[in-house]
């Protein structure tokens, strides 16, 4: 092995770790250190200001030893446990810096560093570490300390309840030779004397350090690196999963993990890209498409489209897809009959079986049907598949049937069952993921001058970040406006069954997919350039959504970019995620200039705003509670419909009477710009609780067609009312709520009439994604507006924040990524 330097960073705990050593990676340490040298440190305590101050302090380390980010071989990163925010700046900030260096990350325990913190400071014996966990409880490690190095006692990372610690720790056979560390001690050092137990490291020593972190990469046989160097595969130990995880592995009959790394109900081992959404009409192409091929060659006759399409508007159905980057590779769907959920279908593509998608979406249909009261769940299997009965064998069906020549002649059915809520006890049917599935760093070809002359050509090139909410999203534009590249990883199907976006998921999935659409966004703008990939150095810039939004998931897409400037030595470019859904609108006008009335809408934000420049923009009035999108997602929680409810209300609506239900329209008459959504929702709410009562069926096209008038009739009104006032010609929207098809439509036929253009972005381009992201990032960059590494993540930043007089440039040709 030869001598590497390696970048190590943690910042699991209020301790910022930082260090510079010369290492090879898997050589087990002298009682000196021996194969880990120590060229530069600057561990510090650093409270809640990690990612402000991770990158610099990398920089700094690396500058006193003469070093830049160009000599770093590798870098390391402690992976938790410890405080989940801080766990996420540092490995996102990790994988940024090796995506920028094209170098390998490792991933490391903080528990362990923290014991080889110890063991550096010549504490030998048996040592107990309690890191702290918060919610009164604690990491807890037992490791004995040798002059070879710390070495565990226990398989993995758990959490447990400080007082269950405590006891356990005091009623061992060796307690009085127990020497204890940890910043769990700062809380409960007390209640460890109370106990009995009196011996304790220095408390200088009860954090992690960057050389510690080191020495516990190095010792490979304690299973100190993890990852085989691909940043896609360093992911936290958080030991726990969310609030809403845990309540619903409760519900699903689920054994809680004792350590978690990937996130997701039943989706612990789900690959980065392939995603379970609910079925919608604009799937009923391909899955009529991969229903004709899988049974080609049956004896009984595909479902069509139309059959698809029925199935979707009846009551007491459940159809799920499975989609990889937006092509579906699975589906499957059940009824309700009586007690009994039928399963009707499950298709899997051909070229992505045995991969565990057929178990997932049968879970999947499991919980909705345990949801609708269904005691069992019944379906048929080809008796020659082998395959899948062992699959659904080891998901507790069992045969209780048998239809003969149901395939065709000597061709069984055999007809299987299992009582709900099914009881998982591990995601067996999910692949393990190996150590190491690809090579890192990737290996690209070489380049012709021609392709290199391609890409100067259109220069400059900048990446743009979004992770404000549910989306990971970036997207490549480039000098002219053009977007080259936009990829978006939904989180739709693990937030579904929690009826909204739950944070906490939302920044654990950040976190696993990010390296993934960095990879796959390079990669595309490559191949539209005539290369294999784009690399950090063809890029001019990185833009990043640093505000309004999700703080936790802001903190994943700032860190990430933040890291990848570091290591490639490019500006940052701070973008407001409310402009870029404004600037979305000049992908279908790309002439639009201000003045202008826009009102934006979207599941965290509801306003009508003057732009009376570029950059000059005056909030003339805004929601006071609910926003528009989060008033259908509640309505649609509370019809059982599903999450997000835009698309499904919107769906039901198209075939109800909008004057059914006489819906109030909250503040339509204020007499200013101001908004409130949660009357009309409890209205709404009210409103179904007493047909219920009544024992009335509801008609839920009817409901769904008159709250969304409710809701459009103070949208139009108000805006109309703006345009009057501001005297603005034009008026353009914003906002994943702007793909309503009837808001679109009464907004464009009421000022039509009035001689007032109006401009709603492409439905692509509704939704969060990286190419409005990029608009607002390229005019920041050519008026040099740029930040500094110190930027952090601002949840409640306002619009106008980063924010110039510049005009965006946006091609004024056909973008082929609204095609899709």
């Amino acid at each position: 092995m030869t001598t590497q330097t390696v970048l190590a960073l943690d910042t699991s705990t209020d301790m910022l770790c930082c260090a510079v050593v010369r290492m090879e990676i898997g050589t087990q340490p002298s009682i000196t250190g021996g194969a880990v040298e120590l060229l530069a440190n600057h561990d510090h305590m650093c409270r809640r200001h990690a990612n402000e101050e991770l990158v610099n302090t990398s920089l700094a380390a690396l500058d006193r030893v003469g070093l830049s980010m160009e000599d770093v071989d590798a870098v390391l990163v402690g992976r938790g446990p410890g405080s989940f925010t801080g766990v996420r700046i540092g490995i996102a900030t990790a994988k940024g810096l090796s995506c920028g260096l094209g170098k390998p990350l490792y991933g490391t325990s903080t528990l362990d560093a923290t014991a080889w913190t110890a063991w550096k400071a010549g504490v030998r014996g048996t040592l107990a570490v309690a890191m702290d966990a918060m919610r009164g409880e604690v990491y807890p490690g037992i490791y004995v300390l040798d002059n070879n190095g710390a070495h565990r006692t226990f398989a993995s990372e758990t959490v447990q309840k400080a007082d269950a610690c405590v006891s356990e720790w005091a009623g061992r056979a060796d307690a009085a030779e127990l020497v204890l560390s940890g910043n769990g001690l700062l809380k409960y050092r007390d209640k460890f004397v109370e106990a009995g137990l009196h011996e304790f490291v220095d408390e200088d020593l009860w954090f992690p350090t960057g050389h510690a972190l080191a020495l516990a990469a190095s010792s490979v046989g304690d299973g100190g690196r993890v990852g085989a160097g691909d940043p896609a595969l360093v992911l936290p130990v958080y030991t726990r999963l969310s609030d809403a995880e845990e309540n619903e592995r409760k519900r699903l009959g689920m054994n809680t993990p004792a350590s978690v790394e990937v996130t997701g109900v039943a989706d612990e081992l789900a690959d980065m890209h392939l995603q379970l959404r609910p079925m919608s009409v604009n799937d009923l192409d391909q899955v009529a498409e991969l229903e004709a091929a899988a049974f080609a060659d049956d004896v009984h006759e595909p479902w069509s489209r139309v059959l698809f399409e029925e199935e979707l508007a009846l009551p007491g159905r459940t159809w799920w897809v499975a989609h990889d980057m937006g092509t579906i590779v699975g589906f499957a769907g059940g009824v309700l009959a009586g007690d009994t959920l039928d399963v009707l279908d499950v298709v899997v593509a051909q070229n992505r079986r045995r991969q565990g998608i057929g178990g997932r979406l049968v879970q999947r249909l499991a919980y909705d049907g345990h949801v609708l009261g269904a005691q069992s769940m019944t379906l048929e299997v080809w008796q020659k598949n082998d395959a899948a009965r062992s699959l659904y064998e080891s998901m507790g069906f069992e045969q209780v049937g048998l239809r003969k020549d149901y395939y065709g002649a000597g061709n069984h059915a055999l007809i299987m069952t299992a009582t709900l809520p099914l009881v998982v006890a591990s995601d067996a049917t999910v692949p393990e993921p190996q150590a190491s599935v690809r090579p890192w760093p990737p290996k690209h070809a070489n380049r012709s001058d021609a392709a290199s002359e391609r890409i100067q050509a259109v220069s400059p090139l900048i990446l743009a970040i979004e992770s404000s909410c549910d989306e990971t999203a970036m997207a490549v534009i480039d000098g002219r406006g053009r977007i080259v590249s936009n990829v978006v990883a939904t989180q739709i199907d693990f937030h579904a069954r929690f009826g909204g976006v739950v944070p906490e998921i939302a920044s654990r999935k950040h976190t696993e997919a990010i390296v993934g659409v960095f990879e796959e966004t390079m990669a595309r703008a490559g191949q539209k350039l005539g290369v294999d990939t784009l690399v950090p150095a063809d890029l001019a810039a990185v833009g990043v959504t640093a505000g309004p939004g999700l703080v936790g998931a802001l903190v994943v897409g700032v860190a990430f970019a933040k890291g990848l400037c570091g290591a490639a030595d490019l500006p940052l470019i701070a973008v407001n995620h409310l402009e870029g859904h404004l600037l979305a609108n000049l992908f279908a006008t790309p002439d639009l200039e201000p003045p202008f009335v826009a009102s934006l809408v979207s599941g965290g934000n509801t306003m009508l705003v003057h732009v009376r420049g570029w950059g000059d923009y005056e909030l003339l009035g805004a929601t006071i509670d609910d926003a528009v999108g989060e008033a259908f997602d509640k309505v649609a929680k509370a019809l059982g419909l599903g999450y997000p409810g835009g698309p499904v209300i919107s769906r039901l609506s198209a075939k109800g009477n909008p004057r059914a239900i006489a819906f109030p329209r909250a503040m339509m008459h204020s007499g200013d710009y101001r908004f409130s959504l949660s009357g009309l929702k409890t209205a709404v709410i009210t409103y179904i609780q007493g047909e219920n009562k009544a024992g009335r069926a509801i008609n839920l096209p009817d409901l769904a067609a008159s709250f969304e008038a409710a809701v459009i009739d103070v949208q139009v009104s108000k805006a109309v009312r703006a345009i009057d006032e501001t005297g603005a010609a034009d008026f353009c929207v914003g906002g994943g709520v702007a793909a309503n098809p009837k808001l679109r439509e009464a907004y464009r036929s009421t000022f039509e009439r009035r001689g007032v253009r109006v401009t709603v972005p492409p439905f692509a381009a509704c939704g969060d994604n990286g190419a409005m992201i990029a608009l607002a990032a390229l005019r920041s960059y050519k008026a040099g507006l740029l930040c500094d590494l110190s930027l952090d993540a601002a949840p409640n930043a306002k619009l106008g924040s980063w924010t110039c007089e510049l005009a965006p440039t946006v091609w004024d040709g056909e973008q082929d990524w609204l095609k899709r």
